[in-house]
């Protein structure tokens, strides 16, 4: 490595989100940049551990290691930042990842769990040189379309235009294949669109990326519901292979007695219409579901829950709270979550900042069941009432003596999600796994009707946009066997 000491030497550290009682008032994305001399002095501290953990994410044989699921060559382009070479970065970056400009910004860095300097010090800080290095490159002209030379005249169908489904399409194009992509919004992006919202990703990151693809030679075509407005047998007679990129997008219910008072909603009901309504008028058309002068309770404490929690502190919320029916994380590192294992501890992500911030305290509240829900006259949710559990061999076990009410007039229900929503995989014949996800063998992604492949959360069931991004990337390479007999893809 260029600075063989940098680990010893420099001290991890991060550029400052902006201020919260700043960033409340707008919907930009929270974090701030850092000068280039700032970045290439933590590139240093990469360490030349001569395994490096941190681009190995492996499923299937080392589910519970953690790493890059892309195998993002993280060593060589650290190097690269720190010796002043970012395009040739770049090009290290765009060889494993289609798009770092998404992982860069919303993954959890899986991979700076699994770096070598995590074990006894503070991981080199990743995440933020892959952003660094493709906005970088963006801001430099240096990421252009480049579409094929050659076309195979083969076609290719993508339902879903989700991480997955993109990735997949990208592949697939390189090698000069025809792919259209279906999507049935009004956007291109998926849950990189609709589901994740603007202060984590903003959509002009999303839609310049679509014009690349686009002028590459992708077709894409919106309001376009496949299973609906076109069947799964016109769709197989059009093309010569079909991949299955929809996600895991039926949400978990809560069913407890009052869940079909109103105010009561999934999340990604929220969160979707916020985003269609910013992008379409900057909410001036009320077409929203809307936060403001309300007590929100969110039931929920992932990534999905803050986000509720970040959006409706902008909309101008009275309170929010959010209830998790799990403890607390430890601040540390627990002896049964070694490294290099994904790290399991507490953060305090930008929502709940934001609700310090705001109020004054953080708004989680854990092991917490919800109980019921109460309504006014009008059939309007007004209260939330749970209960404290204990968790023991046989699940959470309910507290005597912790009973509490919530107010509540808006309730956001963030519990994660169970699998692809009914109806396209039985109209394509497709079996499903016993978690009703598509059924198909990781790294070979073929499902049981020939020429049809599933790939991303519609096969795997939730996960993250780095894993939908690797399954795209790897079901292109299967899907060009398919057509081709074989494949130069990676």
């Amino acid at each position: 490595m260029g600075n063989p000491t940098g680990f010893l030497n420099v001290e991890r550290n991060l550029p400052a989100d902006r201020n919260p009682s700043e960033r409340l008032g707008d919907w930009k994305e929270v974090h701030e940049h850092w000068p280039e001399e700032k970045i290439a002095e933590q590139a240093s501290r990469c360490m030349d551990c001569g395994i490096p953990f941190c681009q190995s994410g492996d499923s299937k044989y080392a589910p519970q290691v953690a790493g890059c699921p892309v195998n993002n060559l993280i060593p060589e382009w650290q190097d690269l930042i720190y010796r002043g070479r970012w395009k040739e970065a770049l090009d290290r970056l765009h060889m494993t990842n289609n798009f770092p400009e998404f992982t860069g910004r919303v993954c959890p860095a899986p991979c700076e769990s699994a770096c070598t300097l995590g074990i006894n010090a503070d991981p080199v800080t990743i995440k933020l040189h892959e952003v660094s290095i493709i906005d970088k490159g963006f801001e430099e002209g240096w990421v252009k379309p480049n579409p094929p030379k050659v076309r195979t005249g083969k076609t290719v169908a993508v339902i879903g235009s989700g991480p997955a489904g993109l990735a997949a399409a990208a592949q697939l194009n390189s090698v000069g294949h025809e792919v259209t992509v279906y999507e049935r919004a009004d956007r291109i992006g998926g849950l990189l669109m609709y589901g994740i919202p603007n202060m984590k990703l903003e959509k002009e990151v999303v839609q310049r990326r679509v014009d690349i693809l686009e002028a590459e030679g992708i077709k894409f075509v919106v309001n376009t519901e496949v299973g609906k407005d076109i069947t799964a047998d016109e769709l197989k007679a059009q093309f010569d292979s079909v991949v299955i990129c929809t996600g895991a997008t039926v949400p978990r219910n809560l069913p407890v007695e009052g869940r079909e008072l109103n105010g009561v909603h999934f999340a990604m009901e929220f969160l979707g219409q916020n985003t269609k309504s910013l992008l379409d008028s900057r909410h001036l058309d009320g077409n929203y579901i809307d936060a403001k002068g309300k007590n929100v309770l969110v039931i929920g404490g992932g990534d999905t829950g803050t986000d509720c929690v970040g959006t409706s502190l902008r909309h101008g919320c009275k309170s929010v709270h959010q209830l998790e029916i799990m403890g607390a994380k430890p601040l540390e590192r627990a002896a049964s979550n070694p490294w290099p294992e994904y790290k399991q501890t507490l953060l305090v992500d930008y929502g709940q900042e934001e609700a310090i911030a705001e109020q004054g305290d953080d708004p989680r509240h854990y092991t917490m069941m919800t109980k019921k829900m109460v309504g006014d006259d009008n059939g309007n949710v007004k209260e939330v009432h749970t209960v404290g559990v204990e968790w023991t061999a046989q699940g959470p076990k309910e507290v005597p003596g912790t009973e509490k009410v919530y107010q509540a007039d808006l309730v956001l229900l963030a519990m994660g999600f169970l699998g692809p929503e009914g109806g396209l995989l039985e109209q394509f014949g497709v079996e499903k796994d016993g978690r009703s996800n598509a059924q198909a063998e990781y790294d070979k992604f073929a499902t049981n009707v020939e020429g049809v492949f599933a790939a991303g959360d519609a096969r795997r069931g939730q996960s993250l946009i780095v894993w939908a991004i690797d399954e795209g990337r790897r079901a292109a390479r299967e899907v060009d066997t398919f057509l081709m007999g074989s494949s130069t893809l990676p």
